[in-house]
């Protein structure tokens, strides 16, 4: 089986922490805003929620999809030490440091924002995310592994054979309803720091790593019948906004998540699947930009929001305020300062070209 970069792969990542950074932005300026720990725009944008809930059902398990997918990409170059190793170095490192340094900045200037007494204690925050992948891999890696050493046994033939159609994808979505019923989860959107959260987080990584695992069949199965899944998604979101404002029942968001995402699948491999130096500058900022968005939004936030302007232009200034520090912070001091780099996910030591290539840049 071939373990060819996956551009399309890297680009969907890319996008989706993209959009997970307006997502958090968004968030700013709902009613309900302060509930979940974010500073809360006094004049809100209630207009903004429903592309919000549309993208809120399947952006987090989007991620988790394509994190079992790397995964299957990191296991073929790897042993099982070195896979631990690698993720520990990649996963785990940041995760703590970012719950002692990073997490805790925005509750800082939540506290200060709202004349709360200052306090510091370390918490996952946003970075709860983290703490799943990294328990995932420990949970799975040894089947992954067992699977990797059988690819060219009946159980994976039978898996390409089952994915050549289009109800082989949704199929899968069975488990996802059983979880949706079983869990109960008071919001199915509820995914930080929730059972709910864990074990569909588990079922995506899980049959990320089967759909690579598969092979082409999987991509070009979703790259055909792309329209129909996009179709189905948007017939569930109608329902969901129309007749249950928003909140449909959890089997119904769990069926409608999976229509989302195997149709942005299949609209990546038609369309993403090449390399560029946009896509490789992105791919590398990604991972950082995602641990620090929170200070720099927050930060954006208490400077923004008390100006004399209307609610929408706050919220593109806010938009543009955070991807500009994020970008000044990744560039100027995690990208070239070599003792921060593996803090915050990248590689530990940069060889001369490299550090030539940056100097340069």
């Amino acid at each position: 089986m071939t373990t060819e970069r996956r551009h399309d792969i890297d680009w969907l990542r890319v996008i989706a922490i993209g959009l997970l950074l307006i997502y958090h932005i968004a968030i700013i300026f709902q009613p309900w805003a302060m509930f979940i720990g974010f500073i809360k725009s006094n004049e809100p944008l209630e207009s903004l929620w429903k592309p919000m809930a549309m993208l809120n059902v399947w952006r987090i398990p989007f991620l988790f999809y394509v994190s079992g997918m790397g995964l299957y990409f990191a296991m073929k170059k790897r042993n099982f030490r070195q896979l631990l190793t690698e993720r520990t170095k990649r996963i785990l490192l940041p995760f703590i440091f970012g719950i002692v340094a990073i997490a805790p900045l925005h509750f800082i200037i939540f506290q200060k924002y709202y004349n709360l007494p200052l306090s510091y204690y370390p918490h996952a925050g946003h970075l709860w995310f983290l703490g799943n992948i990294f328990a995932y891999v420990l949970v799975l890696s040894p089947l992954f592994l067992y699977l990797i050493r059988k690819e060219d046994g009946n159980f994976r033939k039978g898996l390409s054979t089952f994915m050549n159609n289009p109800m082989g994808p949704l199929t899968i979505s069975v488990f996802f309803v059983a979880e949706a019923i079983l869990v109960k989860p008071q919001l199915f959107t509820l995914y930080a720091e929730t059972l709910h959260g864990y074990i569909l987080g588990l079922l995506a990584f899980f049959f990320g790593f089967l759909f690579i695992y598969s092979g082409k069949v999987f991509w070009q199965t979703v790259s055909k019948w792309k329209w129909l899944y996009i179709g189905l998604a948007v017939m569930l979101f109608t329902i969901r906004l129309l007749v249950f404002e928003t909140n449909s029942p959890g089997y119904l968001m769990a069926i409608e998540s999976n229509c989302w995402i195997f149709g942005v699948f299949g609209f990546g491999y038609q369309y993403l699947n090449k390399p560029g130096k946009a896509l490789s500058y992105l791919s590398q900022a990604a991972y950082p930009v995602y641990i620090i968005h929170m200070f720099a939004l927050y930060t954006g936030a208490v400077l923004i929001l008390p100006l004399e302007l209307p609610s929408f232009m706050k919220f593109i200034i806010i938009t543009a305020f955070t991807f500009i520090v994020c970008f000044i912070i990744y560039e100027f001091m995690i990208r070239r300062i070599d003792f921060l780099r593996p803090l915050f996910g990248l590689k530990w030591n940069l060889n001369k070209v490299e550090k030539k290539k940056i100097r340069i840049k």
